[in-house]
């Protein structure tokens, strides 16, 4: 006989919210999206899913294995449901909203991945960002920043370190050295692995001269506080201008950051390579002691929406909502009152004003056998005097 299957059983990586989580997911939420439109940031809410092709288009393409693919029962075409926001986001910027100059959205919403981004992530996450398209300055990568840093201290994190990279120092490398296709992607798992062995071997069997084998061992060891800036631009300096130009947006990120910011710790690492095939310039990524990776992460990534028939600058952020809360201290809202059941207009109108002014009124069903304190509430209304008052149970 067939053991019965246990319905109740959420899959590897989901779980449900219940109540007193639920309660402080959407106080973040709502906190962190009147944060962004005080800045300015439109909220967008793109749909759960789309087709397939406009998912992992342009940013999307590296979603392909994290995403749950569907197929639309009214068009027998592949749809998926969103692992990202970000590429929705860029289609909204070609077509929905094809604004000239800056244009600036926040969003907040589930995602879906075929498996989890790390050991102690969900499968669910609910992303929360913001985006700005269609300027090309460093003072957009420096807004967004600001903008993540300020997120992360509404939502109570300290001890702030913030990873920055920039892609355009390997590219550069990679172009000099006449590297690309699959040649480049091969080294780009060498620096994400920081294999110095495999490094060497690597030049050695593509008899690259020795002069460029040591600029790309130098980049390797290119991490650590401000001073890595200063042994960048002595090694790599006059290289090529895209290298130049990248060292100079990240020793004005690191002024802007030192002065607006000066309690959060800057780490520079010159390998960092995350989302290297869609990113164009700076990426980042915020941790704090003792979480298991990073709890915001993002970059610039310019000529996102030429898929959508509109390639615009674009610079962003990105944070999971669930992993925030593990930061978020948010007191507990005043415990209920109780109220007796009765529908007779007066206790209705003392039930309606207390709740007008923002308390938590819990009224009794008749007949079913509750109470103040079997119902958690330490105050109650109780009739006295002619009228209904709040006391304490």
């Amino acid at each position: 006989m067939s053991r019965p299957v246990e319905t109740w059983l959420l899959p590897e990586g989901v779980s449900d919210v219940l109540p007193a989580e639920a309660a402080r997911l959407e106080s973040l939420r709502r906190r962190l999206l009147d944060l962004y439109a005080a800045w300015g940031y439109q909220l967008v809410f793109p749909p759960l899913m789309e087709y397939l092709e406009s998912l992992l288009t342009g940013s999307g393409h590296d979603l392909e294995l994290m995403t749950f693919k569907i197929t639309d029962q009214l068009s027998g075409r592949m749809m998926g449901v969103r692992a990202d926001i970000t590429p929705q986001v860029a289609r909204l910027d070609a077509h929905s909203l094809p604004v000239e100059g800056p244009a600036r959205y926040c969003y907040a919403g589930t995602t879906l991945n075929t498996r989890p981004a790390s050991l102690a992530a969900s499968r669910c996450p609910v992303q929360i960002g913001a985006e700005l398209y269609g300027y090309a300055g460093v003072a957009g990568d420096i807004e967004i920043l600001r903008l993540m840093l300020e997120t992360l201290a509404a939502a109570g994190c300290t001890s702030i370190q913030l990873d920055l990279g920039h892609v355009a120092i390997f590219r550069g490398l990679s172009r000099l050295a006449g590297i690309s296709g699959r040649e480049e992607a091969f080294l780009f798992d060498i620096y994400q692995r920081k294999a110095i062995a495999e490094l060497k071997e690597f030049f050695i069997a593509h008899h690259l001269p020795h002069s460029t084998a040591v600029r790309f061992e130098h980049l390797l060891k290119l991490a650590g506080d401000a001073g890595v800036l200063a042994e960048a631009r002595r090694l790599l300096q006059g290289l090529s201008s895209e290298i130049d130009a990248a060292l100079v947006t990240l020793e004005t990120i690191a002024a802007a950051l030192k002065a607006s910011h000066p309690q959060v710790a800057l780490y520079f690492d010159l390998t960092e390579l995350r989302g290297y095939h869609y990113h164009t310039g700076l990426v980042f990524a915020a941790y704090v002691p003792g979480a298991r990776a990073e709890l915001a992460k993002g970059g610039r990534y310019d000529d996102v929406g030429e898929a959508f028939g509109r390639a615009r600058p674009a610079t962003g952020f990105s944070a999971d909502l669930k992993s925030l809360l593990d930061c978020f201290a948010e007191q507990a809202d005043a415990a209920p009152i109780y109220a007796p059941a009765g529908d007779d207009a007066v206790l209705r109108e003392a039930i309606a004003a207390l709740r007008a002014k923002g308390e938590c009124v819990l009224q009794a069903l008749p007949g079913d056998g509750s109470s103040a304190k079997s119902c958690g509430c330490s105050r109650e209304l109780a009739f006295s005097g002619g009228q209904w008052t709040v006391t304490s149970s």
